[in-house]
Order: structure tokens, then sequence, then C-alpha cells
């Protein structure tokens, strides 16, 4: 997928992109070729489908948002319920665990400027990668640390994370460190995974969601992945 496929679904998806927007998009692709180059965060086989391997994937948190959960949908834009700008200080934070070289935050900090991302991951070199891109495409509302999650003494409204590990491992690093939800990125058959997790942590009937990124993407890569919600506990 090159850019200008990459840009009629995402201007089809979410028309409010302004031009300054699609402008970060359409840099992704060489500032990720170019860093690729130095530390190797991408597949170099998987680098020519940047665009709808690892952007438009990390973009299905955005369109699960806006089809299924509309009124967090507004507040990620930067409006309240009631559509109208939120008073100073009501910014959404997230955080982006094992981001890697940024995935899912960096799109989703493009998308949606009006929210705070934290991107962390506990490797080095892969925190170089997301910082340098998010410094070069002047995301003012990206933080990159490098460290563990259990190290981290913020909380969050939102957890985002793509595949970094089961959610039987992943529940408890993340525990005490959001007040509203965990928007997760995973593949496969997931019914096990997420009944193993419910039981474990003696989680709400009810209160995990998926949603097939097929609804969205007809390409076949996403043919068995999902976006994985799980409402505060």
């Amino acid at each position: 997928m090159n850019y200008d496929d990459f840009k009629t679904i995402v201007t089809t998806t979410f028309p409010h992109l302004r031009g300054e927007q699609l402008e970060q998009f359409a840099a992704m692709d060489a500032l990720y070729r170019d860093w690729n180059s130095k530390i190797n965060v991408i597949s170099r086989k998987d680098i020519d489908s940047l665009y709808s391997h690892h952007v438009l994937h990390s973009l299905a948190i955005a369109a699960y948002l806006k089809f299924q959960m509309p009124q967090a949908w507004e507040r990620f834009l930067g409006m309240d319920v009631a559509g109208t700008s939120p008073e100073t200080g009501s910014r959404l934070r997230v955080l982006d665990l094992g981001t890697g070289g940024g995935f899912p935050g960096i799109p989703l900090a493009v998308l949606f400027p009006e929210v705070d991302f934290t991107l962390c991951d506990s490797i080095g070199k892969k925190t170089l990668v997301a910082r340098g891109v998010a410094e070069e495409l002047g995301l003012k509302n990206v933080k990159v640390v490098n460290a563990r999650a259990e190290s981290l003494d913020e909380t969050f409204d939102f957890v985002v994370s793509r595949a970094v590990t089961s959610l039987e491992n992943f529940i408890p690093w993340v525990r005490g460190k959001y007040s509203e939800g965990i928007l997760y990125l995973k593949g496969g058959d997931l019914v096990e995974e997420i009944a193993n997790a419910m039981g474990k942590f003696r989680m709400r009937k009810g209160s995990v969601h998926t949603w097939g990124i097929e609804n969205w993407l007809s390409d076949g890569f996403f043919a068995e992945k999902m976006v994985i919600f799980i409402e505060k506990q």
C-alpha cells in the first residue's frame, strides 16, 4: 500500500484530518526507512508495508472509538460530549506501553493532537526511534520514556498497546495505571486467552469487548486481528 491508498482510507474514515496531519502521515515513510536503516525496529521485508501493517493497524484503535465508543471518540478529538471544547486541563492522557518504534502511539498522536501520549518501552534503542520520529514530525503531544511499566508513577485515562504479550501478562503491568480502559491490538484465536484472563483477574462479565478490524478494512492482513477493549475493573 502506498501513501495515496492510505490517504484515501484515512480521509474517508476520519474527515476531520487537516493538511498538517496528512503531511505528518506522508512524512512517516521516509522517516521510518531512515531510522530503520540505523536501528531495526520494523522487519526489513515489512517496511514496504508500513502504511498497511503498521500505521493503519495502529489507527484501528481510532476506528474502534469512532464506530463503537462515540462519546469517547469525541473526547479524543478534544470535544466534550456536547460537542464543545473542554476546559483547560482536561486533556486525555494515554499510555502506549511497549511502543517499540512508536506504534500505535505515533499514528494515534497525529490523529488526536488534543490528547497527550506517553510512549513507553523498556528497550532503549527502540525509544530512540520513537523519540526521533516524534520530534521530526513535530509532535508536541508525545513524550517518550525508556522504562518498564512497573516503574511509572503516573496514572492515565487509557492504555493502548499492540500485542506485546498475552493479556495475562499485560494486565498486571498496567494495574492501577489507568482510570478508564485498555485498548489492545491482538490477533489470532482470542477466546481462550480472554477467558483465562477474565478468570484469573476476576473481571466482570461483559467488561471485555472485541471488534474485528476487518469490519473496517477488507485487507486479508486484518482477517483475524482485533481491537480488544477492557473496561476499568
